[in-house]
């Protein structure tokens, strides 16, 4: 089958101009906060991956089907109504997500509507914890 053109590939555009875009002051503000967690824990700049995602970092996958490409080791985007944050299925275990605070989720995301409404480091543990789950289930090479 081999490599398909992923729809979320990074792009050159602004993150800023995209934050700064965001209708509402807490949401740009929520974003920047989001920013700088993933930040902090990746290590890596905020990048555009598509027209709506801030992701870090990346990691290449291939499944086996055979269909392969990359995707950020974190990621985040704000939409209406709520902030999604991009996570491995994996990492949403029962006890993390019950710390948390009020949210939702689906298989690979968080939903929250701020992040006045979570506690940040249960967050920040998720996001580790996520960024495990795809670095251990796809060992780069770094040679």
């Amino acid at each position: 089958m081999g490599r398909s053109r992923n729809t979320t590939d990074w792009t050159d555009a602004s993150v800023d101009d995209f934050i700064a875009g965001q209708p509402s002051e807490k949401v740009r503000a929520d974003s920047r906060a989001l920013i700088e967690l993933m930040s902090r824990i990746t290590g890596e700049a905020p990048r555009m991956w598509g027209p709506t995602i801030v992701g870090f970092g990346s990691y290449h996958y291939r499944y086996a089907s055979g269909r392969e490409g990359d995707a950020p080791l974190a990621a985040f985007s704000p939409r209406r109504p709520e902030l999604v944050i991009y996570v491995t299925p994996e990492a949403l275990d029962a006890e993390t997500m019950a710390g948390l605070g009020k949210h939702r989720a689906t298989k690979a995301c968080v939903y929250v509507k701020q992040l006045d409404d979570v506690n940040l480091d249960v967050l920040a543990t998720l996001v580790e914890r996520s960024i495990s789950v795809a670095e251990s289930t796809y060992p780069q090479d770094r040679s």
